[in-house]
């Protein structure tokens, strides 16, 4: 019988996204085949396709699975048949009932972790393990500094929430409405604005005293640019991973001048270019959800088959925290 992934043929809504059948076939060396318990959604899976982020058509899509090791392709020594698996990674085609990948991706999902825990934390989950504990300003943190997270409330938020109260950090985070910011605040989040109603900038420097934060997180982009420069201290670090609101638009470099501030664009993928960084990124991911720092809930469910209605709730931003497509 032959397996079912979801297909683009063009850039568009989520009316373009149609459930194929498919021919897995077997894993090649350094491959391995996964049949899905669950697939991650992502924002990111929006941008591929609507066309921000342009892919070669006709494509599949998602970057985020669990499920079970189905077979295992020469020279693969980290899995076997039958493990519990889990993956956030390229290529693209992760909604699907099985597929073939390369093995380095691919982690041992621990038995504390269900399967649609590990389809809705690994893309997100180490993404904040990158962002607080590998891209920091000069100097580092230390318990105690401010930082800004912007969409507190997302998947990735409500996981940095928790992930910064574990290491002393003071988040400050943003969110849509009054309800996602109290969604913030009881992930641990010591401040939360709103920013359809406060200016973010004004209400950072009174929460900081004047001085502004060390270091922003910022994944909404276009309509956050300019508050979140004004929000850092000198010397302070502008990390922009995201463009929820549109791209980021040209800048000049004398933007970051007047008080000395640095900018980085960085990727979860390049983070992931080996099977060992991929296993230590993942490894203390597990370990923060292991000892309670973080906690991973899926708010949100969707059948396989539903994967427009996924999509355009996800694309409208009326979802908090993880969702899943369930297969």
């Amino acid at each position: 019988m032959s397996d079912r992934a979801v297909r683009i043929s063009q850039p568009g809504g989520p009316e373009v996204l149609t459930i194929e059948s498919v021919e897995v076939g077997d894993p090649g060396p350094g491959e391995i085949r996964i049949r899905h318990a669950a697939c991650g959604l992502n924002y990111i899976d929006i941008y591929h396709r609507s066309g921000v982020y342009p892919l070669p058509l006709p494509t599949g899509l998602g970057m985020e699975g669990a499920g079970l090791i189905e077979a295992v392709g020469e020279g693969v020594t980290h899995l076997k048949v039958g493990d519990r698996a889990a993956y956030a990674s390229q290529p693209i085609g992760a909604y699907a009932t099985a597929r073939v990948m390369p093995a380095k991706c691919v982690v041992k999902l621990p038995d504390f972790l269900s399967f649609e825990q590990g389809a809705s934390m690994m893309l997100k989950g180490m993404t904040v393990q990158y962002l607080l504990q590998r891209t920091l300003p000069q100097g580092g943190l230390q318990a105690g500094d401010h930082v800004l997270f912007h969409a507190a409330a997302g998947g990735v938020g409500l996981i940095a929430c928790q992930w910064a109260k574990a290491l002393g950090l003071r988040l400050i985070g943003t969110a849509g409405s009054d309800a996602k910011c109290q969604l913030a605040l009881d992930h641990g989040a010591e401040f939360a604005i709103n920013y359809s109603t406060e200016n973010f900038a004004d209400r950072v420097k009174e929460i900081t005293g004047g001085q502004g934060v060390k270091v922003v997180y910022d994944s909404v982009g276009a309509s956050t640019w300019e508050g979140s420069l004004a929000s850092l201290r000198p010397f302070g670090l502008m990390v922009s991973f995201g463009n929820a609101s549109g791209v980021v638009p040209p800048i000049s470099l004398k933007a970051l001048s007047a008080s000395g501030l640095y900018l980085t664009r960085p990727s979860l993928f390049v983070h992931l270019s080996s099977l060992e960084a991929t296993q230590d990124i993942s490894g203390a991911l597990f370990q923060a959800v292991e000892r309670g720092a973080v906690k991973i809930e899926v708010e949100q469910r969707y059948p396989f088959d539903e994967v427009q209605r996924a999509h355009r709730e996800l694309e409208a931003r009326t979802t908090t925290g993880s969702g899943v497509l369930l297969v």
